[in-house]
């Protein structure tokens, strides 16, 4: 659009609170919000700036929506940016999901480990490290017995489950625990996500300590282990955080200014204790003012769609008053300190968000040479299928954040067993594209799917995506000459290219990943469980699925293992002699 269309566009619009919307065919260049659609969108008439220029330039006409108020606004603007990503917007590049623990609001809670709580369920966290996490809630259930199994394998039980013979459960599907007590057992499980750490502590240190006297040495080293996992699980490595009046939740915001890119890092605590870490990246804007620009887009953006913290201690003040104004109004603190205990919180929150904006330049190298629409590949996904001549096929899906393994983030999956691997890749995407598009899938998007593999692997890949229809770019790296290929190109790029690293780290992650599955198919289950007579594929699968390995089944009693549908006592006693 020219200056002149613009003009008289704006005359057209409406001299009301609202958001606007530049658009060229179906795509959404840039959303802003105003007190004032009309004089706003008439002052793009002379933009400020070449950037601005450009996007005013390659426009075809001018959307809007009107609001109420200004925060309506300010809040339509933050999803329909979250929504659209514009190219022209400051965009809230990345949003990391956390484990959570959750106790259901069931008669009898079910306690579990969950990226996706339910809405009525109470819920702790997010926690940074899944791994003390998933220790801590076993410790919670060996000590208070409470239960993790689904509603399906809860109801109309007549017997109780491997959990209670284990010393995970109470059992109070068959009533060897009454309801009452049950929940008085699952209130200290909350007491200690609480805060209340010698709930769980203490139980342990004198199951500890009894296992010593006893000379169960090494029983009471696994409980040693646990007992400093729970110790320290409340304990985030800092001192207290200091809070105003009734604070109980404060989010600490530092902004990293690097070129056309920006990092802002989230220091989350929550009762005087930093319990979570967190770094998002967002195309950095024009002007003078730019850390104060970044702080009012990350806000907006990153709680419209979040519960809001009691307070947010800033580096500097935001330079869009409507959403402080948003924030005070909904009873969040703004604070910017000059000085003591938040002030050193906030130079904490700075040297985060500077170190993650310092690394690795080959991931903005990496960017610029595949022509990607973003400023900085951020999230990779990499891919790949390991098989022994069509047998035990399984397809890995790893995931790197800013150059580093995001391990929380790997996925794998058992694929149809034959001897085709640009089917199998195929199949491969195709499963994730479709998890993804159906929102069954916890991650966001990745800028770049990596193909372990030629222009074959990365062709079966396209036509996932164009099956699917997921609009994500891929590539893949082909082994002999480590040449990456596109769908318009090759590029041979030098053996000391940081950007060729990214993919060779992403691409040999894969394959080790797939590599490992798929072994530990053929080495513990082929030559164990299909050697007993009556244990075909589908009977082994549900015996994996019940148990969880085949350590697992050699632990199970023959009562467990008829539990399991096509096992009966013969297939069960056949199976305990073998195993």
């Amino acid at each position: 659009m020219d200056p002149v269309a613009v003009s008289e566009r704006a005359s057209a619009l409406p001299a009301d609170p609202g958001v606007y919307q530049f658009v060229a065919g179906d795509a959404v260049f840039y959303v802003g919000k105003a007190v004032n659609i009309r004089s706003r969108v008439r002052s793009y008439a002379d933009p400020r700036s070449e950037r601005i220029s450009r996007m005013v330039a390659r426009a075809e006409h001018i959307d809007f929506a009107v609001t109420d108020t200004e925060t309506q606004a300010l809040l339509l603007e933050a999803n329909l940016i979250k929504r659209h990503q514009p190219r022209y917007n400051v965009r809230l590049k990345d949003d990391k999901s956390y484990p959570l623990v959750q106790l259901t609001a069931h008669a009898v809670p079910r306690v579990e480990v969950t990226r996706d709580p339910e809405d009525s369920a109470t819920v702790f966290g997010p926690y940074t490290d899944k791994g003390r996490v998933e220790t801590v809630v076993k410790a919670v259930r060996e000590t208070y017995g409470l239960r993790g199994c689904s509603d399906h394998k809860y109801a109309n039980r007549s017997r109780p489950c491997l959990d209670y013979e284990m010393g995970l459960c109470t059992a109070p599907c068959t009533g060897e625990i009454e309801e009452r007590d049950y929940r008085e057992d699952v209130e200290s499980a909350v007491r200690f996500f609480e805060g209340e750490t010698g709930v769980l502590a203490d139980p342990l240190r004198r199951e500890m300590d009894a296992a010593a006297q006893d000379a169960e040495f090494e029983r009471a080293a696994n409980l040693r282990d646990r007992l400093e996992a729970v110790e320290s699980f409340h304990d985030a490595g800092e001192d207290a955080v200091s809070s105003q009046s009734d604070e109980r939740a404060i989010d600490v915001l530092g902004v990293s200014l690097r070129g056309d890119s920006a990092t802002v890092a989230r220091l989350h605590a929550e009762r005087g204790q930093l319990v979570d870490r967190t770094r998002h990246h967002l195309d950095a804007p024009e002007g003078e003012d730019r850390t104060a620009a970044v702080l009012s887009a990350f806000l907006a953006q990153f709680y419209a769609e979040r519960d809001l913290p009691d307070a947010v201690v800033l580096s500097e003040r935001p330079d869009d008053e409507d959403v402080v104004a948003w924030l005070e109004a909904e009873g969040v603190g703004v604070r910017v300190p000059g000085a003591g205990r938040e002030a050193k919180l906030v130079e904490l929150a700075l040297k985060n968000a500077r170190r993650r904006a310092g690394r690795d330049d080959g991931l903005a190298t990496l960017a610029r040479e595949l022509d990607l629409d973003v400023r900085r590949v951020s999230r990779i996904e990499g891919f790949d299928v390991s098989h022994a001549q069509g047998k035990a096929v399984v397809g890995s899906d790893v995931c790197f954040v800013e150059g580093s393994a995001e391990t929380a983030d790997y996925r794998r999956r058992r694929l149809p067993e034959r001897n085709d691997d640009y089917a199998n890749m195929r199949e491969l995407v195709r499963w994730r594209a479709t998890r993804a598009l159906e929102g069954r899938d916890d991650r966001p998007n990745p800028d770049v799917l990596l193909i372990d593999g030629g222009k074959g692997q990365l062709n079966a890949a396209l036509d996932a995506l164009d099956e699917t229809g997921w609009d994500v770019p891929a590539v893949g790296i082909a082994k002999d000459r480590e040449l990456v290929v596109t769908p318009d190109r090759t590029f041979d790029w030098p053996d000391d290219a940081p950007h060729l690293h990214v993919l060779q780290r992403v691409r040999d992650e894969a394959h080790r990943f797939a590599v490992q599955y798929h072994q530990t198919l053929r080495d513990e289950v082929k030559t164990v469980l299909d050697d007993v007579p009556g244990v075909g594929e589908k009977t082994r699968r549900a015996l994996l699925t019940r148990f969880g390995s085949v350590e697992g089944v050699r632990e199970a009693s023959v009562e467990d293992l008829t539990d399991v549908p096509g096992v009966g006592e013969k297939t069960a006693d056949e199976l305990k002699r073998r195993l």
